[in-house]
């Protein structure tokens, strides 16, 4: 079963294309009212781990070990999956997220994991 979804920073505006709006940072972004976010649902227990996060640091040389230490983390905690994927049964999914780097980000990693593991 192939999910619909899409992966969008948080400070972009709402669109009606988005679907469902989940923000899947553990941390709330930095200068965005809750009201205009106009998520679905904030499931920050799918972020990766506050040790994960440090260490990755948004450093693009260490992408790939940050994608299998998260796939590590995402497999160890099926229950927050399993409500992502509740959502993404119901129709499209926009993952957001508040890091600047727009290829180097959990919800990519995050996205990539869901499609190869539908």
């Amino acid at each position: 079963m192939a999910f619909d979804i899409a992966v969008k920073r948080v400070y972009e505006p709402p669109a009606k294309a988005d679907g469902q709006r989940v923000l899947v940072d553990r941390i709330w972004p930095r200068g965005v009212a809750k009201k205009d976010a106009a998520l679905t649902l904030w499931l920050k227990e799918i972020g990766p781990s506050d040790d994960l996060r440090k260490w990755f640091g948004h450093e693009p040389e260490r992408w790939a070990e940050f994608q299998k230490r998260y796939r590590a983390e995402l497999d160890a905690n099926q229950e927050a999956v399993a409500q992502l994927r509740g959502l993404l049964r119901d129709g499209k999914v926009t993952l957001l997220y508040g890091a600047h780097d727009e290829a180097h980000n959990n919800a990519v990693a995050l996205a990539g994991y869901l499609e190869n593991r539908s």
